[in-house]
């Protein structure tokens, strides 16, 4: 026999012996589709569960596909060897109503991710702890609510337990709780276990109930309103040494916690303790857990003195957070220290560690992130500040008293100076940056910068200039800042009419130019800008007719302020389209005629209701080459309040205003202001207001704040003002009025 016919002979011998493997393993693993009694559990569950609108549901569940066999059906999955149901993936289904009982037939279950769903503050079903053989269980997100049950520790195979994140929907809060942990420690086999956003305010021995799990290598237990930790021998001796993950920010942890962490953890990578209550100095065992990577311990009560022996073994840290603190860094400046670690984020807010820029800075070559605002620095920025390499996208060194000029080239994305001493001109630095607070310094000269070397469209999204010595006109080449979000120019001395360009900012939603010397009629350009929720354009020199187009518009609209300008004629009643306005502002003006009637169509005014404390908005930038980050900031506002001007920030969501004051504003206060139930605050004073002070004006029950004075108003001062509660400040003078003020409760 040949080569040929030999190696032929034996490739037929190869395809032979795999064809017959190929059929003894279909023999051995016959295709078996789900028993009945899985496929009628299965369509029992689907019986008492329906989608919302905007959710997928189950539609195949039962239908054409009830013949079929269920382990083809969307989400259910089988074992390849018995057909048994083995995973159940339903997450993002937006799913609510009762999860049947009936599921328990799935015994073989090992899988089961009900996550994203709505299941309305039901409690979860003691019956899931039936289902021996769960490894894996998701219930996140799904609005759960009520007493954990403690038949969750029968599940003694489980590696995976999230009930976190039970209050994303408004208005529930803490709403799924447990009152003790003694379950917990049954499951010995869990390596991830997240409950954060569950109440464990009364779960004492928690910290105990976490130590009796030694295989667990996640631990996320944050926003649980988590008592301070009882720390005894026995518990430090059975600590599990196998965690890699601890997420326990937002509680009510003193510092005892570090009792517990040093030695006993040495795999650590990821700690997070923010927002709780520990004190004192920050131990330098910390030091010694030599695989952390990320530390997070801002918004505490730490003092005292951070050495280098706080970092001796951190050779992998890459995440520091210690801002919002009373430490001071005190590295050595008898030599050029230099640090262990690489890090990426450098979040050091609070902490002192000036007067000079601490050298050690220079040596990190990966950040993408520095903030060392309100740390004593009363230097002048050295030039290899500057040079720190591109990656660096975000600075902060706000809140200093940092002197000297700015450079004319960033090596950042993003950049916050604000409360400084700088001074000088501000240099051509727009085309580089996304991010730019230069607020509340000494900068001078001219706004030609704004449009200095513009070729092409520029990615800048938040400028704010506010509060320095700017003059002259502003430029007008805004069309090259489409991406602009944030614009506050306020406090300056700038002059001229208003650009023309501004209209083609598609993308802002706060326009501040307060407090300049702006002329003439506002721009009619300026209603392309129908992001706008923002507008303060007060004590400046415009005039001309309010402009219709604000309420035709732009209704996104929550914050006018037009006051202390020459504005004249009649308020246009298209402002009555705005129903998200809670603040407006016209007075000092030379406005005439009537007070709308149609106001009460302002739905935010006109409705109880809880508010945000502060108006947030997203602000996006790319932070490094694949990340987009959010840096969120809030509105603020400058209001006339009893008499005073305030400024108002992170509680500008709870102003709701309406200031028409000083103007030449006739005829009767309208009925329909009584609608407005949740004014706080209504100024109509300095006005020529005739008639009679609406009988139902007890009706705004939250007002603080009450000013009629100087007008022409007549007749009795109406008992109903008894029921305004609230009232601090009221002032009816130099009107005609007769009768006693009313006294209230």
């Amino acid at each position: 026999m040949t080569l040929t016919n030999m190696v032929g002979v034996r490739c037929c011998f190869k395809l032979l012996y795999a064809i017959v493997v190929l059929i003894l393993l279909h023999m051995n693993n016959p295709c078996i589709g789900c028993s009945d009694r899985e496929k009628q559990a299965l369509l029992a569950l689907k019986q008492g569960l329906v989608a919302d609108d905007n959710g997928y549901g189950l539609p195949f569940w039962g239908r054409e596909a009830q013949n079929k066999d269920c382990c083809e059906w969307d989400g259910v999955y089988c074992s390849n060897h018995t057909g048994h149901v083995v995973k159940l993936d339903l997450g993002f289904q937006s799913l609510h109503g009762k999860i049947s009982p009936k599921l328990i037939a799935l015994q073989h279950l090992e899988y089961l991710d009900l996550s994203w769903n709505n299941f309305s503050q039901s409690q979860i079903p003691d019956f899931i702890g039936s289902l021996s053989n769960l490894r894996y269980l998701d219930l996140s997100y799904a609005n759960f609510g009520g007493l954990i049950p403690y038949q969750l520790g029968n599940l003694r195979n489980l590696h995976y337990l999230d009930l976190s994140f039970q209050d994303y929907l408004p208005g529930s809060t803490y709403s799924i709780y447990a009152k003790n942990l003694y379950w917990l420690p049954n499951l010995s086999r869990l390596k991830y276990l997240d409950l954060s956003f569950v109440n464990l305010s009364d779960v004492v021995g928690w910290l105990e109930a976490v130590n009796m799990l030694p295989k667990l290598t996640n631990l996320s237990l944050y926003w649980c309103n988590l008592p301070p930790p009882v720390i005894s021998s026995v518990s430090l001796l059975n600590s599990s040494k196998s965690l890699v993950h601890v997420e326990l920010h937002k509680n009510n942890l003193n510092s005892s916690i570090f009792q517990w962490l040093p030695g006993t953890h040495t795999n650590l990578v990821y700690l997070d303790l923010s927002k709780n209550k520990l004190s004192g100095r920050i131990p330098e065992s910390i030091g010694q857990i030599s695989n952390l990577e990320y530390i997070d311990l801002r918004r505490n009560s730490f003092e005292g003195v951070i050495s280098e022996t706080h970092f001796s073994k951190l050779s992998k840290l890459r995440y520091l957070d210690l801002s919002s603190n009373s430490l001071v860094l005190n590295f050595s400046f008898d030599f050029d220290w230099v640090p262990p670690f690489q890090l990426h984020e450098i979040r050091l807010g609070s902490c002192k560690m000036g007067p000079y820029f601490q050298k050690w800075l220079r040596t990190q070559k990966s950040s993408d992130w520095l903030d060392i605002s309100d740390a004593g620095i009363s230097d002048t920025i050295p030039t290899w500040f500057w040079d720190l390499r591109n990656k660096l996208v975000y600075k902060d060194l706000s809140r200093n008293q940092i002197r000297g000029n700015l450079r004319s080239k960033l090596a950042s994305h993003s950049l916050n100076v604000r409360w400084n001493q700088l001074e000088g001109p501000i240099p051509s630095i727009l085309s580089t940056v996304s991010m730019l607070d230069l607020s509340n310094n000494k900068f001078s000269g001219s706004a030609s910068f704004l449009c200095a070397s513009t070729t092409e469209e520029r990615n800048l999204s938040y400028l704010d200039l506010s509060s320095n010595h700017v003059s002259g006109e502003l430029p007008d080449c805004w069309i090259y800042l489409k991406q602009l979000e944030f614009l506050d120019l306020s406090n300056n001395s700038l002059s001229g009419k208003i650009p023309t360009t501004m209209g083609y900012l598609f993308s802002i939603k706060t326009l501040k130019l307060n407090n300049n010397r702006f002329v003439r009629e506002l721009p009619s350009q300026l209603k392309n800008c129908e992001e706008l929720t923002l507008v303060d354009v007060g004590e400046n020199k415009l005039s001309g007719l309010i402009p219709e187009w604000l309420g035709e518009n732009l209704l996104n609209l929550a914050i006018i302020i037009l006051r202390s300008n020459q504005f004249y004629r009649s308020i246009p009643p298209q402002l009555c389209h705005l129903t998200d306005l809670q603040i407006l502002d016209l007075s000092m003006n030379n406005i005439s005629g009537t007070i709308p009637k149609c106001l009460n169509n302002w739905t935010t005014l006109a409705q109880n209701g809880p508010s945000s404390p502060s108006i947030e908005h997203s602000n996006y930038f790319p932070l490094g080459e694949s990340t987009i980050y959010d840096l969120p900031y809030d509105d603020e506002a400058t209001l006339t309040w009893k008499g005073a001007r305030l400024k108002y920030k992170s509680t500008l969501g709870l102003v709701k205003s309406i200031d028409l004051s000083s103007n030449m504003l006739s005829g009767e206060i309208p009925t329909e202001i009584t609608y407005l139930v949740s004014l706080v605050s209504l100024n109509l004073s300095r006005n020529r207001l005739t008639g009679q002070i609406p009988p139902r004006i007890g009706n705004l029950q939250e007002l603080d704040s009450l000013d009629l004075s100087r007008n022409q108003i007549n007749g009795r001062i109406p008992i109903s003002i008894s029921r305004i509660y609230r009232i601090g400040y009221l002032d009816l003078s130099q009107n005609n009025l007769s009768g006693k003020i009313p006294i209230g409760n």
